[in-house]
């Protein structure tokens, strides 16, 4: 008896799963709908080493090949903030916070309509020390990560917002 309560529970879970309407965002592998739209993705030039470094991070993601008629282009617009916390009676910074805010946009290069305009976003901590080298790595590492954390935020919005327009 408990053999058979074994199989047929998660047999019927897998029939109500079946029902629900969820299918896999990347169904279909290279070939499917949303990595054509994701190989379709123009990145726009983005200024300075901040926006070197996203562009870089996102065509790493979007496995482009050069394809000479993208079908959308991919602007953004960078904010970077270094703020600085907790300070010692002597008001010495001992800890910085970094953020680094990205806007968005996908633009059909067709038509020039903006498809989806949104914003990502992501902070880190920073420990300040008596070395002003090891500070400015500390700050340059926590860059790196958060130029590696927008660009998974934004492909994986543009992919959901493929998924959902090939479902129509």
């Amino acid at each position: 008896m408990r053999r058979l309560a074994d199989i047929a529970i998660p047999l019927a879970f897998l029939a109500l799963l079946a029902g629900c309407g969820l299918h896999p965002l990347y169904g279909g592998g290279g070939a499917g709908p949303v990595a054509q739209a994701l190989a379709g993705v123009e990145i726009a030039p983005i200024e300075g080493q901040r926006g070197w470094l996203l562009r870089n991070a996102l065509n790493d993601r979007l496995h482009r090949q050069g394809a000479e008629n993208p079908r959308y282009r991919l602007e953004i617009e960078l904010d970077d903030q270094i703020t600085g916390f907790g300070v010692r009676r002597d008001n010495a910074i001992t800890r910085e916070r970094r953020a680094l805010r990205a806007r968005y946009r996908l633009v059909d290069g067709a038509t020039g309509s903006v498809l989806l305009d949104q914003s990502a976003a992501a902070d880190a901590g920073i420990d300040v020390t008596g070395s002003e080298y090891a500070t400015a790595a500390a700050e340059q590492t926590a860059l790196e990560r958060l130029t590696e954390n927008l660009a998974d935020q934004i492909i994986a919005r543009i992919a959901t917002y493929a998924g959902r327009s090939a479902a129509k």
